[in-house]
């Protein structure tokens, strides 16, 4: 009987807590901090330069190939 006793008191709070920091941390984690309009523009213009230089550099690939094996 005192098994019995001892998981309903001490056992199942303790399932319960876990159950619901559980929730929590899964609840949090869906919804990010939304970004604000700068730091939107602000990554839309690291995207954009990254590209421009990716181009750059596929053009002077384009100029000097190095295909050739030592």
């Amino acid at each position: 009987m005192f098994p019995i006793i001892a998981f309903v008191a001490i056992g199942l709070p303790l399932l319960v807590l876990a159950f619901l920091a559980v929730r929590k941390a899964k609840s949090s984690g869906e919804h990010p901090v939304p970004e604000s309009d700068a730091d939107r523009a602000r990554i839309e213009d690291e995207f954009a330069a990254a590209e421009a230089y990716q181009e750059q550099w596929r053009e002077e690939e384009k100029k000097h190939p190095r295909d050739t094996i030592i």
